[in-house]
C-alpha cells in the first residue's frame, strides 16, 4: 500500500477507538476525592514514562530523523513534568518526596519499551500515544474549567497540548517514510492497535475506580 494511503487508513482506524476512549474518560460522575490536584499527580507518572520511553528508544534507533524527534519528545516531556510540579506546588502540594513510579511501571510503558523497529515504535509512540494524549487531556480541560482552575487549563492549552500535537503530526511525517512496504505496515498496524487496546483496557479499570477526566501525557 502506498505510505500516505497506508497512513490515512491508520488514522481512519485509531479514530474509532479515541472516540470510544473520549466518550469514556469523559461519562460519568467524577468519584468521591477526584480533584484537579489528584489528576496532576498522577499526570507526573504519565509524563514520566513518556519521557522514560522516548530515552530507552533513541540509543537504538539508526534513523537520524526519529533520533532527534525522541530527543525533542524526551525534552519535552520532560519540561511537562516540571511544569506540572510548579503548578502542583502553587495548588498547595508538595511534591518533592513523590515518587510517580512507586506502584510501578505501567503494562503500557511496559509494552512499548518492548517494541523493535523504528516503524512500530513511532507508530505506537508519537502517532498513537501522543494522538491518545491528545484526547485525554481535552477532557482533562473541561474538567478543569467546570472546576474553575482556569490556570491549570491555561497551561494545558497553551503548553502541553501544543507539544503533544507536535509530536502526533511529527510522527505523522515520520510514518510517511518510514512505512513503506507490507512488513512495515503491518508492524505500524499491530503496535497501534496494541496501544489503543491497553489503553481502553487501563481507562476502564480507571473508571471503575472513580477516576475520569485524567490528563495524557
Amino acid at each position: 500500500m502506498d505510505p500516505a494511503a497506508f497512513v490515512a487508513e491508520l488514522d481512519a482506524s485509531n479514530a474509532d477507538a479515541l472516540a470510544r476512549i473520549e466518550r469514556s474518560t469523559s461519562s460519568g460522575e467524577p468519584g468521591p476525592g477526584l480533584s484537579v490536584t489528584k489528576l496532576l499527580e498522577l499526570a507526573l507518572k504519565n509524563e514520566l514514562e513518556a519521557t522514560e520511553c522516548a530515552a530507552h528508544w533513541l540509543p537504538s534507533t539508526r534513523e537520524i530523523p526519529v533520533k532527534l524527534a525522541l530527543a525533542r519528545q524526551a525534552g519535552d516531556e520532560a519540561k511537562h513534568y516540571r511544569l506540572i510540579q510548579d503548578r502542583l506546588s502553587t495548588l498547595g502540594v508538595d511534591t518533592a518526596h513523590l515518587d510517580p513510579l512507586a506502584s510501578g511501571r505501567s503494562p503500557l510503558l511496559a509494552y512499548l519499551m518492548s517494541l523493535d523497529g523504528t516503524c512500530a515504535r513511532v507508530a505506537a509512540g508519537q502517532f498513537t500515544r501522543e494522538a491518545l494524549a491528545l484526547v485525554r487531556n481535552a477532557a482533562f480541560i473541561a474538567y478543569c474549567k467546570a472546576e474553575g482552575d482556569v490556570e491549570t487549563a491555561k497551561l494545558y492549552e497553551e503548553t502541553i497540548q501544543p507539544d503533544e500535537r507536535h509530536h502526533h503530526e511529527l510522527g505523522r511525517k515520520l510514518l510517511l517514510a518510514l512505512a513503506t512496504d507490507d512488513a512495515a505496515q503491518e508492524a505500524a498496524r499491530v503496535a497501534s492497535r496494541r496501544v489503543l487496546e491497553l489503553a481502553e483496557e487501563l481507562q476502564e479499570i480507571a473508571r471503575l475506580k472513580g477516576v475520569t477526566r485524567a490528563p495524557g501525557c
